[in-house]
């Protein structure tokens, strides 16, 4: 293809003058920012009010089948919990979470600094709006910008795609600080169970069970950590057959709703593979609370 470069333009040809033509390029800007933004704080309050329906489910299916008369009263609990969020429109939890953003991209959207700072924007909107807690702070001084935005912060991971849209997934520290990460040999492949139940062992009741786990396989040190927050995203009421041994091992250690006792500890575990060096076997454990959240929202353009 020959690209030709006309010379004879000049402000006598052209139609509008030139401060219109900069103008229409500030405003397709200005507006592509608003709608990612507005996207974003919209994103963010679905998310942490309703829950998707394939966690709702379940939950009721776990609810179901509960033979725990104590663990039966702590269902019902978290299903009010999920009625009352819905009706009043307020959060599910007290602890809204550290905004962690998803994005896809079409190649028409170029990617700027200005797709980061309208979804930054977006966060700050949200947590004014709905309102959320202000959780995140500077790692050292501990200083809180009380807008849930700062270095790293939102945290975004951007994908191609055909469309441009924007996932929230909130992050709430209950969980996320019994989080788990080993490198083990290749050796060690059958490790991979006992590691996913060992890590919630530990955790006991602090992550606020019924857990959903996502686990990474492969990659490498931080991919596999990459890997298992992103296995949150997936629908829960659909397991592999290796993600249901998990489910059902981690299940046999009968922490149970809220750390009472019974027999659902785990509504599902979700698992992402990736190829990982011949010497490795990184695993990672990114547990979640019983309100898996997350939202995903179109930007219309």
């Amino acid at each position: 293809m020959k690209i030709r470069l006309r010379t004879d333009l000049s402000p006598k040809s052209l139609s509008q003058p030139f401060s219109h033509y900069v103008l229409m390029v500030k405003s397709t800007k200005t507006v592509l920012y608003e709608r990612i933004a507005r996207a974003t704080a919209d994103a963010f309050r679905e998310a942490v009010i309703r829950l998707p329906p394939d966690v709702k489910r379940a939950i009721g299916c776990a609810a179901a089948s509960e033979k725990n008369p104590v663990a039966r009263g702590e269902f019902n609990n978290i299903i009010r919990n999920i009625e009352e969020a819905e009706r009043l429109r307020v959060p599910l939890c007290q602890d809204t979470g550290v905004p962690v953003v998803y994005l896809t991209v079409p190649p028409d959207v170029p990617l700027t600094t200005d797709l980061y700072d309208a979804v930054a924007e977006g966060v700050r909107r949200a947590t004014s709006e709905v309102p959320l807690r202000p959780n995140v702070v500077d790692a050292l001084t501990r200083h809180n910008w009380n807008d849930n935005t700062g270095a790293g912060m939102p945290a975004i991971h951007v994908k191609p795609g055909e469309k441009l849209t924007v996932t929230l997934l909130p992050k709430g520290a209950g969980a996320e600080n019994v989080s788990r990460i080993t490198m083990l040999l290749p050796s060690q492949k059958d490790g991979i169970e006992k590691f996913v139940v060992e890590t919630m062992l530990l955790a006991e009741g602090r992550p606020c069970p019924p857990v959903v786990l996502g686990v990474g396989i492969g990659g490498t040190f931080d991919g596999a950590a990459a890997l298992a927050k992103e296995a949150l995203l997936l629908p829960i009421d659909t397991m592999t057959a290796f993600e249901q041994q998990l489910c059902d091992a981690v299940n046999r250690l009968g922490i149970g709703p809220m750390g009472l006792g019974g027999d659902t500890t785990a509504l599902a575990v979700k698992v992402n593979v990736a190829a990982c060096h011949t010497a490795s076997l990184p695993v990672a454990v990114n547990v979640q609370c019983w309100a898996c959240r997350r939202a995903t929202v179109e930007v219309q353009r």
